[in-house]
């Protein structure tokens, strides 16, 4: 599968895209004179309270359609954003998307019980997906939305907000550049304190999951893209009070070791009892280290022998990994080009996921499949 080619390439790729949107709008968005359209679907926290607001700081994209099954915030945030009242769908007429052709692109920010479904109906109205992570429940799922948007022609991404984020680049960068001599060991420790048992997020069927699902998974993705390698085993256990009200359906903490072709091992920490959000890489001559390392902001960088060298990389201007990320996509359907985080990248995190479940219910080192 194409998550399977060289990541070297396409993390530094990630970097390229950067580059390029901070260059200035393509010949192509020139010519068209138009900013691509995007329907955000779900007004929960992360949809309003992230996305929404980041159109603002965008060069080719802009917010024209709204999807939520509360018709009052959604009149009242299309009137905050300039957002037409033919643009408000609810989850009943969604497939009439179809008819507004300001709707390029349909930005799936529901429960991960949803998002199959959604980028599917989506793909269907021919329209382009951008789905946020986890991408599915399970690696089925994550093939039917694949298979699903290939059939319509259309391009479907995931939401990795960190292969746009300027320090995670840099970090990727250093390391490719040998800076710090030859890869030895990554480590990453993703978690935050879970609070009301009702949240749909310690609910299995909407989440599929715990915290590897929701947390964890930043660990997984930040092991592949900052060794540019593919795990080829895992290792891992579960540590769960289930008397607590939080996780009678879910986990709270997963520990699971990711074996590298070249000999790297990568050591992860997923948990929903402890703040915690760090990445280290070691090599032989030194280490790489950021924390906080995936947050929405404040990122911090250090490289060298310790904390005492910080780096801080140039950030273009307006520009942060949510604007980079609704841009790249952007640019992918003004350009004809594949997102550098498709729809296959999500499927081999799921495939990974559903191992590391399997090495901790069996308690046993599971090869992972090419």
């Amino acid at each position: 599968m194409s998550v399977d080619l060289d990541r070297r390439g396409f993390v530094l790729a990630a970097g390229g895209a950067i580059a390029a949107s901070a260059i200035g709008p393509s010949a192509l968005a020139q010519t068209a004179g138009r900013k691509v359209g995007y329907a955000i679907v779900g007004l929960g926290g992360y949809g309003l309270g992230q996305i929404i607001p980041q159109f603002k700081n965008c060069e080719h994209s802009r917010l024209v359609a709204l999807v939520s099954g509360d018709p009052a915030k959604a009149k009242r945030v299309a009137a905050q954003y300039g957002v037409p009242e033919s643009g408000i769908y609810n989850y009943e007429n969604y497939d009439s998307i179809r008819d507004n052709p300001d709707i390029d692109i349909v930005y799936v920010c529901l429960p991960v019980s949803m998002h199959a479904e959604y980028t599917i109906r989506a793909a269907k109205a021919g329209k382009h997906v951008l789905c946020e992570k986890p991408m599915a429940l399970s690696s089925k799922e994550c093939e039917a939305m694949i298979a699903a948007c290939r059939q319509a022609g259309k391009k479907l991404m995931i939401g990795y907000r960190c292969h746009f984020e300027p320090f995670n680049l840099e970090a990727i960068r250093r390391a490719r550049a040998g800076e710090i001599g030859k890869l030895r060991y990554f480590r990453s420790e993703h978690g935050y304190t879970a609070g009301d048992p009702t949240a749909w997020r310690l609910k299995k069927a909407m989440s599929g999951g715990g915290s590897i699902m929701d947390i964890g998974i930043y660990a997984l993705q930040a092991a592949r893209y900052m060794t540019g390698e593919e795990p080829v085993a895992v290792y891992a256990k579960e540590t769960t009070d289930r008397k607590d009200p939080r996780f009678r359906e879910v986990e709270d903490m997963i520990e699971f070791q990711l074996e590298f072709p070249s000999g790297v091992i990568g050591s992860c920490m997923s948990m929903y009892s402890a703040n915690r959000n760090q990445v280290l890489l070691m090599g032989d001559k030194g280490r790489i280290e950021l924390e906080p390392a995936t947050n929405y902001s404040g990122q911090r960088l250090w490289v060298g022998k310790g904390r005492e060298n910080e780096i801080t990389p140039p950030q273009g201007p307006g520009k942060n990994q949510f604007a980079g990320q609704l841009d790249h996509l952007a640019q992918c359907v003004l350009e004809n080009r594949t997102p550098i985080v498709p729809g296959e990248e999500g499927l081999r995190d799921i495939r990974i996921i559903e191992a590391v479940y399997q090495s901790a219910r069996e308690k046993r080192r599971i090869a992972l499949k090419a």
